[in-house]
């Protein structure tokens, strides 16, 4: 039996069209600072680790990618991927995690 055309999702339909945009979208995962707090001292990155006011001076200067800046509600939003390079440039060329 053919589908009902007054029901039936046509190409090119808004509900395609968002169902792909939401699935073109990616999203970049974000830290809080105490998470990177938390990270720094786990993995040892730094010992003793860095302020909090260090932190949001990274923040502010650009070492670290944000959501915002200035902080938005939620405080200060760190990408974790900006993160872990950060963590690799200490390193310096060719350093690796283990």
């Amino acid at each position: 039996m053919p589908p009902d055309p007054a029901t039936a999702a046509f190409p090119g339909s808004v509900e395609e069209m968002c169902m792909k945009q939401l699935n073109d979208t990616i999203v970049r995962t974000k830290l809080r600072l105490s998470q990177v707090e938390r990270l720094i001292e786990k993995h040892r990155v730094i010992v003793p680790p860095p302020s909090r006011r260090t932190l949001i001076n990274m923040c502010e200067d650009g070492r670290f990618e944000t959501a915002s800046n200035p902080p938005g509600p939620l405080g200060w939003l760190v990408s974790e991927d900006s993160f872990w390079s950060w963590v690799r440039s200490l390193d310096g060329p060719g350093g690796d995690l283990k």
